[in-house]
């Protein structure tokens, strides 16, 4: 969760128009990569068993 933070964080501070197009696409592929991560981890933990029936 921390990188993900930190991940925002460094986005938010920087202008995109002054970043290359491709550093800007590494910086929002890592980024989506590390909301799949965290998506992930919330599945996990609030996975809700099915009763058996």
């Amino acid at each position: 969760m921390l990188e993900l933070s930190s991940a925002i964080d460094h986005l938010a501070a920087e202008d995109p128009s002054e970043l290359p197009r491709a550093k800007l696409v590494e910086q929002l592929v890592e980024l989506h990569r590390q909301m799949a991560r965290l998506q992930v981890q919330i599945a996990r933990r609030t996975w809700v068993r099915a009763p058996h029936i």
